[in-house]
């Protein structure tokens, strides 16, 4: 049966989404790229492909779509690929909208992230408080940067963002059950102006409706 991607809750935005937005200096550390991200970018566009690798690393998924973001609390994350999924995160609730099963499910958003990476990425600039951050020095070309949440009960163990020049280009989640997921950004848009029917969403008529 088709699901909605198990790390819908791990990144949302960033989720969410996300992504290091900005361009940032050759010798810039991950810490100060995080850092220089929360402060500077309010709002982001981007395309994104997310692959999720089971414990032995073989890929068990595959999606693609778009995000956008305004910064603090709200998203926008369409799954296009392989199939049809919305996630729209509009400061107070999150609607999770199933296209080919006609079906929304909402959550109060507080209790819907927590210590998410959304919690870290889009919301407010207090990261250490939520977070045990470590820098994790150069990989390749990226510098990376590890995130634990103190929340024992988070739904995500740890999650790894790789830093390039053009800022955050990959976020690497890792769950409790030992699956890792890649998101790989491309095509960043660094504050664009959004309107704000982006973020908000109303159930399709005939559509079931579950959660709060």
């Amino acid at each position: 049966m088709k699901k909605f991607p198990r790390t819908l809750l791990l990144i949302l935005s960033g989720c969410m989404a996300m992504a290091g937005l900005i361009s940032l200096p050759a010798d810039a550390s991950s810490l100060d790229s995080l850092k220089t991200f929360l402060s500077e970018v309010k709002s982001a566009k981007a395309h994104f492909k997310q692959i999720v690798l089971d414990k032995k690393m073989t890929t068990v998924q595959e999606t693609s779509g778009t995000m956008l973001f305004s910064r603090p609390g709200k998203f926008r994350w369409v799954y296009e690929k392989p199939y049809e999924q919305l996630i729209v995160g509009d400061g107070a609730k999150l609607w999770m909208y199933d296209v080919d099963l006609k079906q929304v499910t909402v959550k109060q958003m507080d209790s819907a992230l927590g210590s998410s990476p959304a919690a870290l990425l889009a919301g407010n600039n207090e990261i250490e408080k939520h977070f045990d951050l470590k820098d994790m020095g150069k990989r390749g070309t990226m510098e990376w940067l590890e995130a634990t949440p103190k929340d024992k009960e988070s739904t995500f163990e740890s999650m790894r963002m790789g830093f390039s020049e053009k800022g955050l280009e990959v976020m690497e989640l890792r769950d409790h059950f030992g699956q890792t997921t890649m998101i790989r950004f491309s095509g960043l848009e660094r504050n664009p102006k959004l309107a704000p029917e982006v973020f908000k969403f109303v159930p399709p008529k005939g559509v079931d409706v579950i959660g709060d």
